[in-house]
């Protein structure tokens, strides 16, 4: 009786799963169609062969090599350091239990909340006064500390929750308050951390709206970047759109396969808890 109930869950997950990888598939395979093919039989049909050249086409005129070494570089450089970040701050909050607390973790949430549209012409000014615009690192710094917010806020529920006992008993023993943070809440804490590591990176990656505004030479653009300005152009065809809409997704699908495992045994930990 408990297998029968568990057929329509099943059920749901397949044609879930299958509403999730099915565009994906139409993109990929329109992205080997040649322009004619796809005049001519649609986009929901079979490729008669392996067309490239929409792929390479693409690749050339944007320069993609450079947009996606800009886009790890600052999607990696804003997930390891929002963690750190979250990191320090959760341990103050969660187990050091600063002063107002309660108001802090309010602030964090509601900093989180900020649409990016009221984010816009505060960070372009700060950039510009700093003499960081149109950098890399000016959108590194504002993406950290945007994404620490939101981390801070789950860490110091997690770690709000530590056995003081594991604390009091590294202390006994002469731990300091770095040794307790990084040879004892780390280590606990590492699939809790895992999981934020790969949201952050995927969630960076993602980004448009203030890597549009603060990122204006062709050199320091992101994937999302090139993408959306080259469709506003109306440069290109079914068959391009197609290859630019799977080259830009496919490497964050790419992380997020690497770290699948990661992520798992995190939320798999936090069910547990």
């Amino acid at each position: 009786m408990t297998a029968l109930r568990r057929y329509p869950v099943l059920l749901a997950l397949v044609i879930g799963a299958l509403f999730m990888v099915l565009p994906f598939l139409i993109v990929t395979v329109n992205a080997v169609k040649s322009p004619a093919e796809y005049s001519a039989n649609g986009p929901l049909s079979l490729p008669e062969g392996v067309y490239l050249d929409g792929l390479k086409d693409f690749w050339e005129r944007v320069d993609f090599g450079q947009k996606l070494v800009n886009s790890v570089i600052i999607s990696g450089s804003v997930a390891l350091g929002a963690v750190v970040l979250s990191v320090l701050n959760a341990y103050a909050i969660g187990i050091g239990r600063i002063k107002g607390r309660t108001w802090v973790l309010a602030f964090f949430v509601l900093a989180n909340m900020l649409p990016q549209e009221a984010l816009v012409y505060p960070v372009y000014y700060l950039s510009k006064e700093a003499g960081l615009y149109d950098t890399r690192l000016s959108v590194i710094i504002v993406f950290t500390v945007i994404q620490a917010a939101f981390g801070t806020y789950l860490l110091a529920s997690v770690l709000g929750q530590f056995p003081r006992e594991i604390i009091e008993a590294a202390r006994i023993d002469g731990a300091n308050k770095w040794q307790v943070l990084w040879r004892i809440v780390v280590p606990v804490s590492r699939p809790t951390i895992g999981v934020l590591l790969v949201f952050f990176f995927i969630w960076t990656w993602n980004e448009f709206l203030l890597p549009l505004v603060m990122l204006i030479s062709n050199d320091n653009q992101t994937v999302s970047v090139a993408l959306g300005v080259l469709q506003g152009q109306r440069l290109m065809d079914a068959t391009m759109t197609n290859a630019a809409a799977l080259l830009g997704v496919l490497p964050a699908i790419v992380f997020f396969l690497v770290f699948q495992r990661t992520l798992t045994r995190g939320i798999a930990v936090g069910a547990v808890k």
